[in-house]
């Protein structure tokens, strides 16, 4: 018999078939591979997205809840002066409370005139210590001492403190030797101070009254130790600092601002401060460094700590 063998042009067709088979075979296979790789790429990419936006979340969050809580309940402060010495040294870190007295418009950031006057509003006591937003300048804050109440006359004369015409009761405790920066000229000196236990008489309601440490150079420095006699208005409050001889105070205003024999004065006058502009109560420090240790010298920052004054009240 005799075997039919295909054609050359048959033998052709079917390797081109094969051909043809193996290549949409692979075509699939690296179809099906690449749509497994974008498949892939795109978990990866909705992994990642959703990853930030989850640090997005928390990060508004985290903003959103520090916000509040610097605005209704707890805002940081830094001591810059010595003007409370003894009581607030600088470098101290502090605490205060935006709830004690209400809340004005000076308790939101930015300071947003959206009311006059406060809500929810707390009385200040005789002895707070307040930071306050400075009346000349509201834009800077202050810390100081409630002295005056609304309705009390208020006059230094020959170094001690009269409220309501009575001598408030002092007692002599000791002395010390401060190394401080002058607030009215900003230079650092070395003075000898004596210490005092300052007994403040209580309020109307009969609070406040406590006592607290003050240091003086002497009852007859220029300008703060002999003052007019102030009568505080309604809705406003005479404010002193610790340090009656190195603080810029309610003692001086546009109306008493005298000049020092060495041309030392005020250069940001205080007066009265109204109540709108209490920002809140001072309660505790949270940190306190000595200022030996600059931001970048990390071995030096456990020394510089002032452990002793970490979470002690303000008083």
């Amino acid at each position: 018999m005799i075997s039919a063998r295909p054609s050359a042009k048959v033998r052709r067709s079917e390797i081109i078939a094969q051909r043809r088979r193996g290549f949409r075979a692979a075509r699939q296979a690296t179809t099906v591979a690449s749509n497994r790789d974008i498949a892939k790429a795109k978990k990866k990419k909705a992994k990642r997205q959703e990853s930030v936006i989850e640090t997005l979340k928390t990060v508004f969050w985290a903003v959103l809840i520090a916000l509040i809580v610097r605005t209704f309940a707890y805002e940081p402060f830094s001591i810059p002066s010595g003007s409370m010495l003894p009581g607030l040294l600088v470098g101290d870190y502090l605490f205060v409370s935006k709830f004690s007295y209400g809340y004005s418009r000076y308790s939101f950031p930015w300071s947003p005139n959206l009311f006059s006057g406060r809500i929810l509003a707390g009385t200040p006591e005789r002895g707070d210590v307040v930071v306050f937003r400075l009346p000349s300048d509201p834009k800077v804050d202050y810390i100081k001492r409630v002295i005056g109440l609304p309705g009390d006359t208020v006059q230094v004369k020959a170094g001690r403190l009269y409220i309501n015409g009575k001598m408030v009761e002092r007692r002599r405790v000791g002395q010390v030797v401060v190394y401080e920066q002058e607030e009215t000229t900003g230079r650092y000196v070395e003075r000898l101070y004596q210490l005092y236990m300052e007994m403040l008489p209580e309020g109307p309601a009969g609070k406040g009254g406590r006592q607290h440490r003050i240091y003086e150079r002497s009852d007859n420095e220029f300008g703060s130790d002999n003052t007019p006699e102030y009568v505080v208005p309604p809705g406003h409050y005479f404010m002193m600092g610790d340090n009656r001889d190195n603080s810029c105070d309610s003692r001086f205003s546009a109306t008493y601002n005298p000049t020092g024999p060495s041309g030392q004065r005020c250069a940001q006058v205080v007066g009265y401060v109204p109540f709108e502009n209490f920002v809140g109560r001072a309660e505790f420090l949270f940190f306190s460094t000595d200022g030996s240790a600059e931001l970048w010298e990390v071995w030096k920052w456990p020394f510089a700590i002032r452990y002793s004054r970490l979470l002690t009240g303000v008083r």
